[in-house]
């Protein structure tokens, strides 16, 4: 299905064939998370079936990527999406500090860097650009903060695909605000839809003794 959405960006107009393409990308990994979700922590489950569905919307919307109104709004329902995905990826057990420092470092790397590039070509966008590049930054923070609480394969699948949407997202932002690059409608839209096919992948591969061992810790913090 991303093959043919590929396909169809690159060789048709986005009215009406992209309307029909795109939106089965999401709606797939949604059924696929639905019948395939563990856990019994509704709430967590909600958080997931919310970010996929924001992403959902933003994909619509940003298919008209010429409208700044258009541009706009993807990027506020794509910044409340990936908040649901903090929300998922988050957990109350203990974590080193001097775990998060060269992630952090790294982090702030990337932050300066889109922002030298693009500062000058913002203009209006400049601070709705600034807090969804920094909840991209919070999503992979979160991802890399679930090392020891689900297993390797579920961890490093989750971590990949926050990393290749990051990918994406800048390659996105450089074609938007600054100028073209060589295969970026290819590279862009294969990136994003690959991340978030690892991000759910990982998701569903948690274990439910994880979940059960999770919350418990949870209840007992929550006790205390």
């Amino acid at each position: 299905m991303l093959l043919i959405d590929i396909l169809v960006k690159l060789n048709l107009p986005p009215f009406p064939y992209r309307l029909i393409s795109k939106p089965f990308l999401l709606l797939l990994l949604f059924g696929y998370f639905i019948f395939n979700r563990t856990g019994n922590n509704k709430r967590k489950q909600l958080w997931m079936s919310l970010a996929i569905l924001s992403f959902f919307v933003g994909d619509l919307l940003i298919i008209n990527s010429v409208d700044i109104i258009f541009i706009g709004l993807s990027l506020l329902v794509f910044s409340i999406g990936k908040i649901f995905f903090c929300f998922k990826f988050s957990h109350k057990r203990d974590f080193k500090i001097s775990r998060l420092v060269p992630l952090t470092i790294i982090l702030f790397c990337y932050i300066i860097f889109f922002t030298a590039i693009l500062l000058n070509n913002l203009n209006n966008f400049f601070f709705p650009a600034l807090i969804t590049f920094f909840l991209t930054l919070l999503m992979f923070q979160f991802a890399y903060l679930r090392k020891d609480v689900f297993n390797k394969k579920s961890y490093f699948c989750v971590l990949f695909g926050v990393l290749l949407y990051s990918f994406s997202e800048g390659l996105m932002a450089i074609k938007t605000f600054k100028f073209d690059l060589p295969f970026q409608d290819f590279a862009i839209m294969f990136f994003y839809g690959v991340g978030l096919y690892f991000i759910v992948y990982g998701v569903v591969n948690e274990k439910e003794e994880e979940h059960e061992l999770l919350e418990k810790e949870e209840e007992e913090i929550n006790f205390s």
